[in-house]
């Protein structure tokens, strides 16, 4: 399993420890990832996803994961969260057209 966020495509980065002699080796920031399970309002499930904590506080500002998504940019997401995205999308427009 990938070290990234499926929402925000947060992932590991790397630099340098700098001790004080100035000697530098390398390191890994890796992302604070949590495993949550959000519920979908519009497709009436809970969807269990790998998220970074600042995209968990995203996903609450904005309203919930339907919110989120409706405003992601595509090419940030996962492949199961284009595709829960696409779901979701696709039943707004039913509701709407009812």
């Amino acid at each position: 399993m990938s070290r990234t966020c499926e929402l925000t495509a947060k992932a590991v980065m790397t630099g340098n420890n700098v001790s004080h002699a100035n000697n530098k080796t390398k390191r890994r920031f890796l992302p604070n990832l949590v495993n949550v399970t959000l519920i979908s309002e519009a497709l009436n499930q809970n969807v269990r996803l790998r998220i970074s904590a600042n995209a968990l506080r995203s996903v609450e500002h904005r309203g919930g994961l339907d919110a989120f998504l409706a405003k992601a940019d595509v090419k940030e997401l996962s492949q199961r969260a284009r595709l829960l995205k696409k779901q979701i999308a696709k039943k707004l427009a039913e509701q709407v057209a009812a």
